[in-house]
């Protein structure tokens, strides 16, 4: 049977989700967690690779068992226990065999967080700037995300991928809370390091370094170097992750 397991985690401690030869990883931690309960090795595969650092309010990953979790309660508490606080598992939902958590999501959305104000709370998951930026120049540079299919400018250079086009169907700045903004970004799929280029390039528009039509230019040159730096990880989060209803067993 396979499976889709809801998660979420704390970057900081991992060296982004994907598991590797000589770092603490996500996936790691997870399918070790697994070969405990399930004793047996069960390899994962997730909705996307998050880098170090970067955080995931919902992450799924399927996994196949030869027979069906009878006591799901169970089966995540003892993940829950396994893994620490930096992991948490919230579901497990049975899926049809060939659904995939990677391929068969049909959008990502991202939300980085930056708040006004010194923090001893939030600094470790927050990018924290007391400086004022202007949200509305920022909103308006942003809405040109809406109309760029080719995001090679935003992307992380000598990458395997074989396309950089993406398709943005929301890209907007809220201040849910006094002092602490909030953009957003959903899209069909993103690039490696494609959020936190798109966010540095906006706090340079929002510090008045860069007009809108200069924002356009940077899209239109298709040259990383010519966007602005990359924000720091840990106030990224991969917030959620959406599936077709059709691929889940009731």
């Amino acid at each position: 049977m396979r499976w889709f397991l809801k998660l979420s985690y704390r970057g900081a401690p991992f060296h982004g989700w994907q598991r590797q030869p000589n770092a603490g990883s996500v996936q790691q931690s997870v399918e070790e967690a697994l070969a405990t309960v399930l004793r047996r090795e069960t390899p994962i595969v997730g909705a996307g690779r998050t880098d170090t650092g970067v955080n995931a309010r919902t992450m799924f990953a399927h996994f196949d068992t030869k027979s069906p979790i009878e006591d799901r309660r169970r089966f995540l508490l003892s993940l829950n226990r396994l893994c620490g606080r930096d992991i948490a598992f919230h579901d497990v939902l049975p899926v049809r065999d060939d659904a995939h958590a990677r391929f068969d999501a049909t959008a990502r959305q991202y939300r980085y967080f930056v708040t006004e104000e010194k923090s001893p709370f939030l600094y470790p998951l927050s990018w924290q700037q007391t400086s004022l930026l202007d949200y509305a120049a920022m909103n308006r540079a942003a809405g040109l995300l809406l109309t760029t299919s080719d995001f090679t400018s935003f992307a992380k250079l000598h990458t395997d991928v074989k396309t950089n086009i993406c398709r943005v169907t929301r890209a907007l700045w809220e201040e849910p809370f006094p002092g602490v903004h909030v953009f957003t970004i959903e899209a069909d799929r993103f690039l490696r390091n494609m959020v936190r280029a798109v966010v540095g390039t906006l706090v340079d528009v929002g510090r008045g370094k860069l007009g809108t039509d200069g924002f356009q230019r940077i899209i239109d040159t298709r040259d990383r170097c010519a966007a602005g730096t990359s924000m720091p990880p840990e106030a990224l989060y991969l917030w959620d992750v959406t599936y077709p209803q059709e691929i889940f067993i009731p």
